[in-house]
């Protein structure tokens, strides 16, 4: 199933015959129906009961969350596709690190690529994630995320992004969306207008860019224009501001000059399409987030998302519901008919551009022998292991610690936060990979206990190990002494200057600033069991640490360094 597309120009340009077939199955649909082809909704558990639920409304798309038994996703996958009377697109945040399903190749997260700083390698896992997906039955994944990691208190952004500098984030991403196009998935390129300047999180409130409009084109505008040129198919609108360029159009907006990308026509329509030229699909985030939520009240709010220029409407607690808010939109002019239609249209040619209507169920989803064979197989495993290996980095080492030695060594205390991830089926954390590496290695470890504190004489080395990577909803990700030492007091004890300490984020690269005189650090971007084997070969020295950060680790604080 290859896409169809005849112009570079436009990710959605259509052969004569999929033009036909986009407007007579458009045109065969009742107003509900078209509605309803605007929606995409959430599956999380895997039942046929579930599977049900969503088919009773016939939405367009279903987005399929990470499940953890293969062959509960592969029978709900099947019985999807079968209810459908309209071909539905099945979409993911296939973002790789701990999101990464457990029966499919384990490839690190954005950070973590852009770490190995390899093109080559960036376009591999690419393939990887391309065919494996499509083999799930995916046709769209909500990836690459192309937002800055500028504020690095930002819970958000974080290892989910390519990094700081716009150069790195445009190559890596623009490798990224042609090659897993070339496999026959949708990209989208996420979050505009642009994501990492402000440190909150638009799931929680509405976020703002607030770069003046000669910053934004020096750096989002560039990024988004070469998305645009590598062919990228979707993107996602943001429940994040632009006032410099709602202010550049109407110098005198008041509050609406921070109105989220999602509703506002004029970074949708006037900046998105007439500017920078994007003729593809525009998808909202999803219209549960804080971001929307707290901006305008529901009833206005689900028309307006179409109205001011998304094409799909994307999650929903009360579809039934959220549906007909679109429909009273409608009747009472809130959503026109001419932006009805262009959506609809939209989506139905998303579908006709990667060859749903031309696809039976047993296309799009393999038997479920063939699948296990087209999932993580040694080639895949082994590209993946050479970017977990190569991704990780050595911030800095000024106390000569590593490597790591069983006599020098052997007595390690670790104080660990194995941290979580809000997204529903992120593979459960644990450390048990790189300590039982350390045990085999002839090292003696135990947990750290507050009753009885590590000194010198009975410990060799405290190693912290901490694991959160972005996630919404957090707000903020930091060293929490107080969890991590057993209460407030114990917070103010610091080790660092009396054992030997090694702090090992699988995470937030930033951690150095709530531990500027911590001396030795790596940042390994994620916890998955095969980042951690590699990380234990290089604590050992028997692998050189090879990562290049994509950020600045020292927060822009000499400080830090030291």
């Amino acid at each position: 199933m290859n896409i169809n597309r005849a112009s570079s120009n436009d990710p959605l340009s259509l052969s004569p015959q999929d033009r036909i077939w986009v407007e007579r199955t458009r045109d065969g649909l009742s107003v509900e129906q078209k509605v309803a082809q605007l929606f995409i909704l959430s599956s999380r558990q895997d039942t046929l009961e579930e599977v049900d639920w969503l088919a009773g409304f016939a939405p367009g798309g279903v987005h399929r969350f990470p499940t953890h038994d293969l062959e509960a996703a592969w029978s709900a996958t099947r019985a999807q596709l079968d209810r459908s009377d309209v071909p539905l697109i099945l979409s993911g945040d296939i973002e790789g690190g701990m999101l990464s399903a457990p029966f499919a190749t384990q490839i690190p997260n954005q950070m973590g690529i852009a770490a190995c700083n390899d093109l080559d390698l960036t376009e591999r896992l690419a393939h990887i994630v391309g065919k494996e997906s499509r083999a799930l039955g995916y046709n769209w994944s909500f990836t690459p995320v192309v937002d800055i990691n500028h504020a690095f208190r930002n819970a958000v952004v974080g290892t989910r992004s390519y990094g700081a500098g716009p150069d790195r984030i445009i190559s890596h991403a623009s490798t990224y969306i042609r090659t897993l196009q070339s496999e026959g998935l949708a990209a989208c390129a996420k979050h505009w207008p642009g994501d990492g300047i402000d440190d909150r999180d638009q799931h929680l409130s509405t976020s703002v860019n607030s770069l003046s409009m000669d910053a934004w084109e020096q750096s989002f505008g560039r990024i988004f224009r070469a998305m645009i040129g590598a062919g990228v198919m979707t993107i996602m609108s943001g429940h994040i501001a632009l006032p410099a360029f709602a202010r550049a159009r109407f110098p005198d907006l008041g509050r609406d000059a921070f109105a989220p990308a999602a509703v506002s026509r004029l970074l949708n329509q006037d900046l998105l399409r007439d500017e920078l030229g994007f003729r593809g699909v525009i998808v909202s985030d999803a219209t549960v987030m804080g971001g929307l939520t707290s901006w305008m009240d529901r009833e206005a709010a689900v028309p307006a998302v179409i109205e001011n220029g998304c094409d799909v409407f994307l999650f929903s607690r009360e579809p039934r519901e959220d549906m007909d808010r679109m429909l009273r939109g409608l009747r009472e002019g809130r959503l026109s008919e001419q932006r009805l239609e262009e959506a609809v249209t939209r989506m139905l040619s998303l579908k006709a551009a990667l060859g749903l209507h031309r696809a039976m169920p047993e296309d799009r989803l393999p038997p479920l022998d063939a699948l296990r064979a087209k999932l993580a197989d040694d080639d895949h495993r082994e590209t993946a292991k050479q970017a977990a290996g190569k991704s990780i980095t050595l911030v800095k080492d000024s106390q000569a610690l590593l490597p790591l030695d069983a006599q020098r060594h052997r007595r390690i205390v670790v104080i660990a936060d194995e941290g979580w991830n809000f997204v529903s089926g992120a593979a459960p954390r644990s450390f048990d990979p790189l300590l039982g590496a350390m045990k085999a290695n002839g090292h003696e470890v135990r947990f750290y206990d507050p009753e009885s504190l590590p000194t010198r004489e009975d410990c060799d080395l405290l190693l912290y190990l901490v694991g959160q990577e972005a996630t919404p909803a957090i707000s903020h990700i930091y060293l929490d002494f107080t969890r991590l030492h057993g209460g407030s007091r114990l917070a103010m004890v610091q080790f660092n200057r009396e054992i030997p300490t090694l702090l090992v984020s699988f995470g937030q690269p930033y951690y150095l600033y709530d531990v500027p005189n911590m001396s030795t650090c790596i940042n390994a971007y994620s916890a998955l069991p095969v980042v951690q084997e590699e990380l234990a070969l290089r604590l050992f020295g028997r692998q050189s640490f090879t990562g290049d950060s994509p950020v600045d680790p020292f927060c822009g604080m000499e400080q830090l360094r030291w």
